[in-house]
């Protein structure tokens, strides 16, 4: 059997057994059966068709060298709570328990050795290339969701939507066993508005129902405390621009996987099904200004959607309780994998800023206790003992990509930094704008988008505590250095290197 026969016939046993399959009308929804039919010989066409480019996949694979600088960022606080699960055996191990290590901040003794200490993390400090999964291990590991969504998407829509087949019931309630319901009560109340759409939008063709389904147009990536929250809110004041109910559903990195909540363990896994449910309402706007039916919608513009999981960059971290201990550190899958391999021209806007800088803020957010400057000093020291005492500095498992094709990153990744942002915020919401191709704004909407009060800044009972002390500042910039270096070549930004320091948010 061919690699092609293989994925049509998993893909067409996978789509039988759920009775259900995505429908990329070309020409609406009059042509409906005839797409439906075309469809089966598109299956077998998928294998060649969605074979990746090694061009597409580099600006995948740059994010996983920001998702390195990310994980080094909580090794280092020892802050993780709400952000990772519980300790794995791929993440370091502790060598001695807390408090074993007495700093004396005033001792030359005590600096010289910890800046000994990171010039010994930065020397075995090594970049490689990341062997990329196949799309038909990706297809085997997830055979429902690669069931659900199709290959192509309508074409005369900006967003990535298709007609699904509706087998169900008309008259059942189509978002009762939805899993973000069930937790979310602000999502309960959308499912209210919803089920009275719902009927309204689907249409019979042949004897068979079909609606409407969409994934994000873009997604708002990141780390805490590096705006994407501003940025999100400001963003969802455009016109064009819906968002899911909740900030960040987080399904790919999480909810995919059956976390709710990391102290509460796992819960039954979200299908893709219910994360497809949060675009609906976006979903019914497109399909009204397609039949340009404006009884039902009076915005006639050419609405996006987009969500804002932050995790979507760097939480992998439930990947260890899928796959056995073989992997030697290295997850066989890692999220953008699947997202690549679903919306190979997904958008991305990423919100970067300084590591040192973003790591005491991180300290001050998710501490709860005894927070001060002299303690973030003490965790930094200690647990750059730690990760120093890791066989290969702590990095072999990370991984980077030495190579990097600026036009496609141009076109379906944009990188911000917090401090331009900080600075000059109608400078970086045209930026945004125009990677997203968004329609023009009045003078009155651009001044309430880009002259609003910065979103999720520190708190000021934090803001007494002062800037973090400066041999500890020290420290980490030397440690960040290589990092830095690599980032701002890879992007050929040398302002990536945050050698100056601008005043945070």
């Amino acid at each position: 059997m061919t690699l092609m026969d293989y994925r049509y016939s998993l893909l067409s046993s996978v789509a039988e057994e759920h009775r259900k399959r995505p429908v990329p009308f070309r020409d609406g929804p009059a042509d409906a059966l005839a797409v439906l039919d075309r469809n089966r010989e598109q299956f077998r066409r998928w294998g060649l068709q969605a074979c990746f480019g090694k061009a597409k996949l580099y600006g995948f694979l740059f994010l996983l060298m920001v998702m390195f600088l990310i994980t080094v960022s909580y090794i280092l606080t020892g802050e993780r709570k709400g952000l990772i699960l519980t300790p794995s055996p791929y993440r370091i191990r502790t060598i001695v328990g807390p408090g074993q290590f007495p700093f004396n901040l005033t001792s030359a003794r005590d600096y010289a050795n910890i800046k000994l200490v990171v010039k010994t993390i930065v020397s075995k400090v090594e970049f490689s290339s990341r062997h990329v999964p196949e799309l038909k291990d990706l297809v085997h590991n997830e055979p429902h969701m690669f069931s659900v969504v199709p290959r192509k998407f309508l074409p005369n829509v900006k967003n990535p939507c298709w007609y699904e087949e509706h087998s169900g019931n008309i008259t059942a309630d189509p978002y009762g066993k939805n899993m973000y319901a069930r937790y979310s009560r602000r999502f309960r109340t959308v499912c209210n508005i919803l089920r009275k759409a719902f009927q309204e939008h689907l249409f019979s063709q042949g004897g068979r129902y079909y609606r409407m389904r969409c994934l994000p147009y873009f997604y708002i990536i990141g780390q805490p405390k590096c705006g994407t929250t501003d940025l999100y809110d400001r963003l969802k004041l455009h016109p064009d621009v819906r968002f899911t109910t909740m900030k960040e559903p987080h399904w790919w990195t999480r909810k995919r996987f059956g976390i709710v909540r990391i102290s509460e363990g796992f819960h039954d896994r979200y299908p893709v099904e219910d994360y497809l449910d949060l675009f609906d309402m976006a979903a019914y706007q497109i399909q009204d200004h397609l039949a340009g039916n404006t009884s039902r919608s009076l915005n006639k513009r050419n609405i996006i959607t987009g969500e804002a999981s932050a995790s979507t960059l760097w939480d992998n971290n439930a990947w260890v309780y899928f796959y056995d201990n073989s992997t030697d550190g290295e997850p066989p899958f890692l999220i953008q994998d699947f997202v690549h391999a679903v919306q190979p021209e997904a958008k991305f806007i990423v919100m970067l800023r300084d590591p040192v800088e973003r790591l005491y803020s991180d300290y001050l957010y998710f501490s709860i206790a005894n927070k001060s400057a002299e303690d973030f000093h003490e965790r930094v020291s200690e647990s750059l003992q730690l990760f120093e005492g890791v066989p290969g500095g702590g990095l072999s498992a990370f991984l980077c990509v030495q190579h990097h094709p600026q036009q496609r990153h141009a076109r379906q990744i944009t990188i911000l930094r917090l401090e331009d942002h900080a600075s000059n915020r109608k400078y970086t919401m045209h930026t945004v704008f125009d990677f997203l191709r968004l329609g023009p704004l009045t003078e009155q909407k651009e001044a309430e988008i880009t002259r609003s009060p910065a979103s999720n800044t520190r708190r000021p009972a934090d803001k007494n505590l002062g800037p973090m002390l400066p041999v500890t500042k020290e420290i980490l910039g030397d440690f960040y250095s290589p990092f830095n270096e690599k980032l701002a070549k890879v992007l050929k930004n040398d302002s990536f290197m945050w050698h100056n320091h601008a005043k945070h948010m």
